[in-house]
């Protein structure tokens, strides 16, 4: 039966649809004789295997063979030997369909090589971070990146969603590319968007939505974080996931509109915030943060690598040149904030002032307006819980002296502080989250709102204070 033009291109096609072997072998039926594929180590494939050696002797000495088709190609050597009765313009047509076909798959095979690599690297890039070595992954990534915001997703489609997002973001680690790695760690799908401080911190954020909302993905989103500081941002990711519903994301310092840094105008708070950290270097910024968001000079130490005594005399002479008392609580909560806000659009030359008298400084919001700030935020707590609260935050979030001074055993107050966290739909476990309840619950705090006020109601764990 005769084999038309299109018939031929159509069954090439088919067959290197599957393999290399199956488009040779179609090449050598459609011949009606045999075909090689070879290359300088050897045959790659050949219909029939009989036909190997042969074809590699033509493939090398092309001129002792006119009676064959040759046709050479990047790499490798395409060999046919027709039937008798095959037609000179068909075994062209054959040819240089295979041979087509043939750089069409190298082409694919070299993308996806390319491909994987790059993934390779990103799960790498991704471990240098969490285990602390940023100075590593920015050299692999030759970034000026300072800070990262960690996405974890989870769900059924979550591979789905990772081959989506490849191909539409097109991540690269390329000096020239968006910074932006993407990978799987178990069955999460991890996007970790590198910016500065404040360029670029919310570029990935829609991206990341999207593609949460199409595959029903449950997704935790990190505050920004210092590079050096990608493992707090990690965990804080894993707990805001934990929390979120299907086709959404979840920050893990997410106050919604109560959030300082919406309610303080941008400008403002940008402002506030040079004044209080002008005196630091970057080294003293970087190490103050990890102290706050860590909770210990011994967790920063870690965290920045560095020994635990370092830090304490970083922190001291921090505490110097801002002169604040870096253990009080409220001014801690104040200096997170400050370490979170934007920067300003112009240099700031003034300074501010830290201080437990004034949670909320008159530079962010009047009196006024923080009282209603912190009532509307602390709204769904009753007096009990609000005291409670106060303490526990007053006591940096360790529940033992805390408990201790309310009276109360701890399991009680643990399982006061669920409550609180519910009521407020908010993860108690976050430093962000913790500074901003501080700052609200001493804003509104009266004399009332002590632990010898807490009214009492009997019980075994909740006991008056003991004389």
């Amino acid at each position: 039966m005769k084999v038309t033009r299109y018939q031929v291109v159509r069954r090439l096609t088919r067959a290197a649809a599957h393999s290399d072997a199956q488009l040779i072998a179609e090449a050598a039926a459609l011949a009606e004789g045999w075909a090689v594929l070879a290359d300088l180590m050897g045959v790659v494939c050949s219909t029939p295997d009989s036909a190997g050696p042969e074809g590699v002797r033509a493939a090398a000495h092309p001129q002792l063979y006119p009676q064959l088709t040759i046709r050479k190609m990047a790499g490798a050597v395409l060999v046919v030997r027709p039937g008798t009765a095959s037609p000179a313009s068909r075994i062209d047509l054959i040819a240089r369909t295979c041979v087509d076909l043939l750089r069409g798959r190298a082409r694919v095979r070299w993308e996806q090589d390319i491909h994987h690599a790059e993934q390779r690297l990103h799960t790498a890039v991704l471990h240098l971070l969490l285990s602390g070595q940023s100075h590593l992954a920015t050299d692999v990534l030759a970034t000026a990146a300072t800070h990262a915001t960690v996405f974890r997703l989870s769900g059924q489609l979550v591979h789905a969603a990772y081959q989506t997002h490849w191909r539409a973001a097109q991540p690269s680690v390329s000096p020239k590319a968006p910074r932006m790695l993407v990978c799987m760690e178990g069955n999460e799908l991890v996007v970790v968007a590198l910016h500065g401080l404040d360029q670029g911190r919310h570029v990935a954020r829609p991206f990341v939505a999207r593609i949460a909302a199409r595959h029903q993905l449950a997704g935790g989103v990190s505050d920004p974080l210092p590079l050096d500081m990608v493992a707090t941002a990690w965990a804080e990711a894993g707990t805001a996931r934990h929390g979120a519903t299907s086709g959404c994301l979840a920050s893990a310092t997410f106050l919604g509109s109560h959030g300082l840094l919406r309610v303080v105008p941008a400008d403002r708070l940008a402002r506030w915030s040079a004044a209080v950290l002008t005196p630091l270097t970057r080294e003293q910024h970087r190490t103050l943060e990890a102290y706050l968001r860590s909770g210990s000079a011994q967790a920063a130490a870690a965290v920045l690598d560095v020994s635990e005594g370092t830090v304490r005399s970083r922190l001291r002479w921090i505490g110097t040149l801002l002169a604040a008392e870096l253990d009080n609580p409220t001014v801690q909560a104040q200096l997170l904030l400050a370490l979170r806000a934007p920067a300003p659009s112009q240099r700031v030359s003034t300074s501010a002032c830290l201080g437990p008298d004034r949670p909320l400084p008159t530079e962010l919001l009047d009196p006024d307006d923080a009282q209603r700030w912190a009532s509307a935020l602390l709204k769904p707590l009753d007096r009990p819980l609000r005291i409670a609260l106060r303490c526990w935050l007053q006591h940096r979030g360790r529940t033992a002296p805390a408990a201790s001074e309310l009276g109360l055993s701890r399991s009680t107050l643990t399982d006061w502080l669920s409550k609180c966290g519910s009521a407020l739909s908010l993860d108690l476990s976050s430093a962000t989250v913790r500074a901003e309840l501080h700052l609200a619950a001493e804003t509104i705090a009266t004399l009332e709102d002590t632990p010898a006020r807490l009214p009492r109601r009997g019980g075994r764990t909740y006991r008056g204070q003991q004389s």
